[in-house]
Formats: C-alpha cells, structure tokens, sequence
C-alpha cells in the first residue's frame, strides 16, 4: 500500500466522484471545482492526469485490500461466507462507482488499463487458502483452485475490456455479485 498524503487521498476522493460522473472526459476544471480547490493546488500533487488515473487504480485496490484483510479477520463468519465477501468485496464508498468505465481506459490509456490488469492478477493468496480450506473443512468440493481464480479474473477482465456491462446495463457492483454467487454455489459441497 502507498503512502498518501491526506491532501492526496482528499484528490483521489474526489478524482473517482468525478470520474464516475463524467468518465475518463473530465478535466482538471472539473476536478478542481468538484474539491473546491483551485488546479494549482492539485498539480501540487498531481503533475498530469495521467499520473492521477495510475494513483487513482492503486487507491481503489489499496483500499479494496484493506476491506479484504477486514473480513479474513472476521472471526464470526464461516469459511463460505469469508469466500463469498472476499471475493466480492467492495468497499462502501466504492458502491456509487461505475466501474463499467474502465473498460474505456483500455483506449486512451492503454497503460493504466493494463495496471488494472496486474491488479486484478494479484492478491489472490489468501482467497486461495480460505478455498483450501475449506476443502479440508469439507464445505467446499475438491476442486483445482486455480478454476475458481481463473474463472473469477477472466470475468473481471471481460467487464473492463468490453462494454459489456453497459450493453447489459448491470452495475459493476451487481455482476460482481452474481459471477460470485455463480461460482461460490457451484463450489460448495453439498
């Protein structure tokens, strides 16, 4: 996890409001007026936009890691349930994101589509022992694992490489959910 200063997550707060409204068209106009602050100050901590939206993707999985740690030190839930939110995790602040604009990153920005990529390709180590786990547990059938993180990761990929979603008009957050469900009931024993 990077350091942030409070003034650069109080940017990158504020980065993702108008990101979700406006998509990757907004300006640093919009951006200054959405914090109430002028650019100068931004370009501070920001010199580009280009530098914001790389920042921005580590902020949003940073933080995403964090919820993640969250429920693996639930001590109330059972090892489904942990698989269930952990794979779906999404932190509250998160909810009113449209994800579904990522996948125009991959135009404009190829390099920052392709660091969410290898963010999506990461992290998977203690998803994969919950599913361990939980095969020792008996809760979840003998499976290759790596299916499950395979299966999960190119669903991901797909909804911020096409449109998918917004052809579809589901929410991130919505599929996200029921590829979960989808995989989670397909795996636990019965």
């Amino acid at each position: 996890m990077a350091v942030r200063s409070k003034q650069q997550e109080h940017i990158l707060e504020g980065t993702i409001r108008v990101f979700n409204k406006k998509g990757l068209k907004f300006t640093m106009d919009d951006l200054a007026h959405e914090l109430g602050m002028s650019k100068k100050t931004i370009y501070v901590s920001y010199k580009e936009k280009k530098g914001l939206f790389f920042d921005m993707v580590d902020y949003l999985f940073d933080n995403i890691a964090g919820k993640k740690k969250e429920v693996l030190e639930d001590k109330s839930l059972d090892t489904i349930e942990k698989i269930k939110r952990i794979l779906g995790v999404m932190p509250e602040s998160y909810s009113e994101i449209d994800f579904r604009q990522l996948y125009s990153l991959r135009e404009k920005y190829p390099e920052i589509y392709k660091k969410v990529e290898e963010r999506l390709e990461t992290g998977w180590d203690e998803i994969i022992v919950l599913i361990e786990q939980g095969i020792k547990e008996g809760v979840v059938r003998d499976i290759p694992v790596f299916l499950v993180k395979t299966m999960l990761e190119a669903s991901l990929e797909q909804f911020f490489a096409r449109d998918v979603l917004v052809q579809n008009k589901i929410s991130y957050n919505e599929a996200l959910e029921n590829v979960v469900e989808i995989i989670v009931d397909g795996i636990a024993a019965r």
